[in-house]
């Protein structure tokens, strides 16, 4: 048999104990198990392994278990609430988009008037107008970028540092 097919044994063997897998994968597995001796050691070998990490018991302090259970309800509630304002923000982005594109032809309109009442060169209110939506969107996208940076150090100092 092919290398790549004792590697795909080795992976299902790993998943079914661990994950488990679907009746297909399953099927296929017990059949190459029937046939191949080095996956049926290895399938073994995962057994008793996982049935000596199941023996064994662990005991750890309540306050510790209570601490731990409550900073995994603060890390969730953080996550829902990052969630939800990431949501706002692309309703409001895709809201600006729509709202830009549809005043688009009347702000080009309001920098060619004030261009040429101005006796601005072509380039000078071209370049306005450009600017006129670039600089907004920069603006938000390092606000976005800082807070993101702010948020990913937190996490690296962890709770104690809040």
């Amino acid at each position: 048999m092919n290398p790549e097919t004792h590697e795909r044994a080795r992976r299902l063997i790993d998943a079914r104990d661990v994950e488990g897998i679907d009746d297909h994968e399953r099927m296929w597995l017990e059949a190459h198990l029937a046939e191949c001796t080095a996956c049926q050691v290895r399938a073994r070998a995962n057994e008793r392994a996982l049935q000596v990490l199941r023996s064994n018991s662990v005991t750890v302090a309540p306050l510790l278990v209570s601490a731990t259970q409550a900073r995994v309800r603060q890390r969730a509630r953080e996550l829902r609430e990052n969630q939800v304002r990431m949501r706002a923000l692309w309703i409001s982005c895709a809201f600006s988009w729509v709202l830009g594109v549809a005043s688009a032809p009347l702000v080009w309109r309001v920098f060619q008037w004030i261009g040429l009442h101005a006796a601005l060169p072509r380039m000078i209110w071209e370049t306005a107008f450009a600017l006129w939506w670039l600089v907004p969107a920069g603006a938000v996208a390092a606000v976005i970028a800082w807070n993101q940076r702010r948020v990913e150090s937190l996490d690296d100092y962890g709770p104690l540092h809040r």
